[in-house]
């Protein structure tokens, strides 16, 4: 299994793909990464996607001897053991489980927000369900208070600030709801670090293929 040149297949819009780019820019290996757009959906299969992941997801490492890696957090450990800086994981045991512990929710709230579109925007009028769509939103809330109350966003950076901040700036990019009002601490923090180069690079675009 070699790994000097790794292709990622990726996805413009998919908070998941973009938090495994911003991981490898923050570690300075963007550089090693050959990151290949792929449209996928679970109702537009991608057979190129498939054959690399049997889940049909984005996003997916290929080392060049073909062996495939998936999904985001995974990737994202497998990145923070190959470069020779400060670990975006951190050895720490506490500190690492408060980062991986936020990395988990900030994917949790891309999932909500995913299945809330499902039933605000993507599924035929008809099939669409209020009371599901209205349990989506409110986890999303709830995290976002999480995040205000709890989250550790004045220590160095880590892979749970780069899961935080590409999910929220997802949300933001879907228009799902605000995160912004009433959570200063939490608007304060997001507005700067959109700023850093790695959030510059790696900006949402493109819509959803159903």
């Amino acid at each position: 299994m070699t790994d000097s040149r790794l292709k990622l297949l990726y996805q413009t819009h998919s908070p998941y793909a973009r938090k495994v780019l911003v991981m490898a820019h923050e570690a300075g290996l963007g550089g090693r990464l050959e990151v290949i757009h792929h449209e996928t959906s679970p109702t537009n299969r991608n057979d190129e996607v498939f054959a690399k992941n049997p889940l049909g997801k984005v996003p997916v490492l290929i080392f060049e001897d073909g062996f495939a890696l998936f999904d985001s957090p995974v990737i994202c450990e497998y990145l923070d053991g190959l470069h020779g800086g400060r670990r975006l994981i951190p050895a720490d045991r506490r500190k690492r489980l408060e980062t991986l512990r936020l990395q988990a929710v900030a994917q949790g709230i891309c999932d909500a927000g995913i299945a809330l579109r499902w039933d605000t925007e993507r599924r035929p009028q008809g099939l669409r369900w209020k009371a599901l769509a209205d349990g989506q939103a409110e986890k999303l809330l709830a995290a976002y208070d999480f995040f205000e109350r709890e989250a550790d966003l004045d220590g160095p950076v880590d892979l749970g600030q780069i899961a935080l901040a590409t999910a929220l700036d997802w949300i933001a990019f879907r228009t799902l709801p605000d995160f912004l009002a009433g959570r200063p601490r939490l608007a304060r923090w997001y507005r700067v670090f959109i700023e850093r180069p790695s959030m510059r690079a790696t900006t949402y675009a493109g819509e959803t293929h159903d």
